[in-house]
């Protein structure tokens, strides 16, 4: 018997091009998978304007059915998923950059 060519891959060696999911930031969801309506959601409650911070807490509540807290854990992940910044780049962006200053004031 004789064995493929050598440069061939073997079943068994992960594809080169494909995330990484121990990586984290390399795009593990799936890359192929759009953003849920849950998600899309997300990002449209962020892109509106609010006069003060009662008024998005009941939204976030009565729109998207789910605490400030889930909100704020679901807005944090997207904010590192490269779909929510090919769907969504002005958004994303800006509340990168207010999370990275809150953090450079820690």
């Amino acid at each position: 018997m004789t064995a493929g060519p050598p440069d061939s891959p073997d079943s068994d060696s992960p594809d080169p091009g494909s995330p990484d999911p121990d990586c984290p930031g390399s795009g593990s969801s799936d890359s192929a998978a759009p953003l849920s309506a849950q998600e899309r959601a997300v990002l449209a409650v962020e892109r509106r304007s609010w006069p003060g911070p009662g008024a998005k807490e009941r939204a976030i509540r009565e729109e998207l059915g789910i605490s400030p807290v889930r909100y704020y854990q679901l807005l944090n992940a997207l904010l590192d998923d490269r779909r929510a910044l090919e769907a969504d780049p002005v958004t994303v962006n800006r509340l990168r950059r207010v999370r990275d200053a809150r953090r450079g004031r820690r």
